[in-house]
């Protein structure tokens, strides 16, 4: 395997266990959250299913969203397989973007985000994508281990 496509396994492997967890909370718990500043666990899933597609467009400008308007405004929230169902296409256009990179892309490309002092090479900028999600589907097991319902087996 090359580094793009090791980059990918990695997006679609997280994605995968993200799905599991996010299909192991009950419907009534989607609006629980642990304290009154944290997002609800549907919030959660749509703020990582949405921020892959404002990583895009971050990525598509190398830096900036410009006149960006997300999808997902003033989309009603939805339950789980919705959401996913809503997001899908975004998430091949994101997965056809990083498979058009070459080695030399990872290495030369960079990111350069002003407002939040940000400069990373392509490489990492994506790196950092993936392990955004990561986190927050460890937030999410942990949500679940508070409102003591089973947590699914993300470990196989």
């Amino acid at each position: 395997m090359n580094t793009i496509e090791l980059i990918t396994l990695n997006f679609k492997e997280i994605r995968r266990r993200s799905i599991i967890v996010w299909n192991g909370i009950p419907r009534d718990k989607y609006d629980w959250k642990p304290d009154p500043e944290a997002m609800t666990c549907i919030e959660m899933v749509r703020h990582v299913l949405e921020s892959q597609h404002i990583y895009h467009r971050i990525i598509e400008n190398r830096g900036e969203l410009k006149d960006f308007t997300s999808p997902w405004n003033d989309q009603p929230w939805l339950v789980i397989e919705q959401e996913l169902k809503f997001s899908a296409p975004f998430e091949v256009s994101f997965y056809e973007m990083v498979n058009s990179f070459t080695q030399k892309d990872l290495d030369e490309i960079e990111i350069i985000r002003p407002a939040v002092n940000q400069k990373r090479k392509l490489g990492d900028y994506l790196l950092r994508i993936a392990y955004h999600e990561a986190v927050h589907t460890g937030q999410l097991l942990d949500y679940l281990r508070t409102i003591k319902t089973d947590r699914p087996k993300v470990w196989d």
